[in-house]
């Protein structure tokens, strides 16, 4: 494979990126651009510059190491099989979507080998990954933060420093609750207007003027009228997102009841057989045939954003790479993920999936009643 030069650029140190998903292609390719030498590794080789054999041989190269996985099983792992060959000169920038409780257990791998961590969440999908647009939500020392900041600002177009370690997570955690329940609002809203016989693109038309109108609307009702449910973020991601969301609840007793109604109906996707589909893909269950066609405005989608303007998938995470260790096990230990077969294909009888959905879900609620 290519091999760039393997000594250090001049003005910059060495850059590692672990994860070639949508986003870690994106970011490797900005570094790149902006003049510092990066190198590579991901679970599955790639006919990529710099791809290197091992993640020690990663951490032997570079000075800075950024951790694009998509759960908290792959990233504490990926962790300790780095942490052998981590010492005070790195810097480990940690970008995956988890639980604050695991960030801060990954800080403390890190940390144990004299080296230092960033906290650095991001959102922003696959256009704003391209365009070098990403949003970070940042956390960890100010020593730490201040050295990080050129490579992060290389991809990105927003740095917000939130606080300490596991705090970052906590807010992308909060802001993908809001987006999962706007997308599953929206769907509902469209189901309602369809069942009055009022002309779904007349809603679109009306919501553009509402003060609800957000980014995450602008882009997800005209493709839930198209049904276009090509993933810029996924149902299993967002759904492992909104598990961790209900687990926080758990343990400090909080009654999230929209989290839990958008993870129910995200979880129903699953079981039909769409995780890989966009999490917009809720829309599916209320309607049946697609919706006329109509003009809209050219937006790039926020990664789990409620906001307006521009935007990272899918989280997206737009989709991260489940990157994995050499011999791990793909798993989700801390947020599972139940296994279903697919029951919903291509012959399916749709209607008949949604009536068990809606059985499934009086029953589901029912039980948590009687708990």
């Amino acid at each position: 494979m290519e091999r760039l030069a393997s000594t250090s650029h001049p003005a910059h140190k060495n850059v590692g990126v672990i994860g070639l998903g949508i986003i870690g292609r994106a970011v490797a390719a900005h570094l790149r651009r902006k003049g510092f030498p990066v190198y590579v590794w991901n679970r599955s080789p790639r006919p990529v510059p710099n791809f290197v054999g091992s993640l020690g041989e990663l951490a032997g190269i570079c000075d800075y190491i950024q951790i694009f996985v998509s759960d908290d099983e792959a990233l504490l792992q990926t962790l300790e099989q780095l942490s052998a060959d981590l010492s005070s000169r790195h810097i480990v920038l940690a970008h995956s979507t988890v639980a604050p409780d695991s960030m801060r257990a990954a800080a403390e791998i890190v940390e144990s080998r004299e080296a230092r961590f960033v906290e650095a969440s991001f959102t922003g999908s696959k256009p704003a990954a391209e365009q070098g647009e990403l949003v970070y939500y940042v956390g960890g020392t100010e020593a730490a933060l201040r050295e990080a900041r050129p490579i992060l600002e290389a991809s990105s177009k927003a740095i917000i420093e939130i606080g300490t370690v596991g705090q970052a997570s906590a807010v992308k955690i909060a802001t993908n609750m809001i987006t999962a329940a706007s997308a599953q609002a929206a769907a509902e809203a469209l189901a309602l207007v369809h069942a009055l016989g009022v002309p779904l693109e007349r809603f679109v038309e009306a919501m553009r003027a509402n003060a609800s109108y957000s980014g995450t609307l602008a882009l997800k009702l005209p493709k839930m009228l198209d049904r276009d449910f090509e993933p810029q973020f996924s149902v299993k991601h967002m759904l492992k997102d909104m598990q961790i969301a209900s687990q926080i609840a758990l343990s400090h007793y909080l009654d999230l009841g929209v989290t839990a109604a958008a993870r129910d109906q995200l979880l129903e996707q699953m079981q039909w057989g769409y995780a890989d589909d966009d999490y917009s893909s809720v829309a599916r269950k209320y309607l049946q045939e697609p919706a006329a066609a109509f003009d809209q405005p050219q937006l790039d989608e926020q990664d789990g954003e409620a906001g307006s303007g521009p935007a990272i998938t899918d989280s997206a995470e737009s989709e991260t790479e489940k990157v994995e260790p050499k011999n791990a096990d793909s798993a989700d230990s801390q947020q599972p993920l139940p296994s279903f077969e697919a029951t919903a294909g291509g012959g399916a009888n749709e209607t008949t999936q949604l009536r068990c959905g809606f059985l499934k879900q009086l029953l589901s609620r029912f039980s948590s009643a009687q708990e």
